[in-house]
């Protein structure tokens, strides 16, 4: 018990001191000029900063991250309070009463024997809830916009990929996803020589989900892949800055693809055991 008071009184703390920021007599101007909108790219950061934290497997890291992500829940609180829609208390309460109704066999007279049953009355439940009951809401387009609206493009494109595939919309056979792939890269290819932007970001988006089919006919994770590409272009970069005397903007194109190709090389001889 004294524990959870220690958390209670440090959580309150936190409350406090977020309060005080958002203060217009003394508080800091730029967390008064933050609103709900502003800060959701946060949010989002915050949020993927804690997972990286989490695979480095360091503790402390893991822990500051975590208070970031938690700054921004409390901030949220704080900002949608001074306008009264809603506080900290309806937050947590509203997680506490939603995890107890989706618990039933933890805390109600439900029995489950395995971990798909718990899964499956979790998603019964969470349906009824959302009142995703209902005809309109069963509507596979309905399932696959609220994906589009709430996880991250990739991750939302794989899904829309996977649930559509699942009803039979799919193509026969390898083939038929490669020559998809290279229609619309064509048609991206076009659109860069002839048509307005908005009209090249619309076929860069259909390339770019075609090649998340071929990645879901590999069994391949496109977000795992993309920020695999991303570290290792980092790793290159720090490879050709550790060699360097001055600032690689001082290097000409030549020489800095002579120290990209060095810089890969030794990542691959690293990579392979040396």
């Amino acid at each position: 018990m004294e524990k959870v008071n220690e958390s209670l009184a440090a959580l309150q703390e936190l409350i406090e001191v977020v309060a005080k920021l958002r203060s217009p007599d003394g508080g800091c101007p730029w967390d008064l000029a933050q609103t709900a909108q502003t800060l959701t790219p946060y949010v989002i950061e915050e949020a993927y900063e804690v997972v990286d934290a989490i695979k480095s497997g360091d503790k402390g890291a893991i822990a500051q991250e975590l208070g970031d992500l938690l700054l921004q829940v409390v901030l949220q609180a704080q900002i949608a309070s001074e306008s009264g829609q809603f506080s900290l208390k309806e937050i947590t309460q509203g997680i506490s009463q939603k995890l107890i109704r989706r618990h039933p066999h933890v805390f109600g007279d439900v029995s489950v024997a395995s971990v798909d049953e718990v899964r499956q009355n979790w998603e019964q439940i969470k349906a009824a809830e959302k009142g995703e009951a209902s005809p309109e809401a069963q509507k596979l387009s309905a399932k696959l916009g609220r994906y589009g609206r709430t996880l991250p493009p990739l991750t939302a494109a794989m899904k829309i990929s996977q649930k559509t595939a699942a009803i039979g919309f799919e193509w026969e056979n390898i083939q038929g996803v490669w020559d998809k792939f290279y229609e619309e890269l064509g048609e991206f290819q076009q659109a860069l020589a002839e048509e307005t932007p908005e009209r090249q970001e619309a076929e860069l988006g259909d390339l770019l989900f075609a090649v998340i089919q071929l990645a879901r006919w590999h069994n391949l994770d496109p977000s795992t892949a993309l920020q695999g590409t991303n570290q290792r272009f980092v790793q290159r970069l720090e490879k050709m800055e550790a060699v360097v005397d001055r600032p690689l903007s001082d290097y000409s194109l030549d020489e800095l693809e002579n120290l990209w190709q060095q810089a890969k090389a030794q990542l691959a001889q690293k990579g392979s055991g040396e």
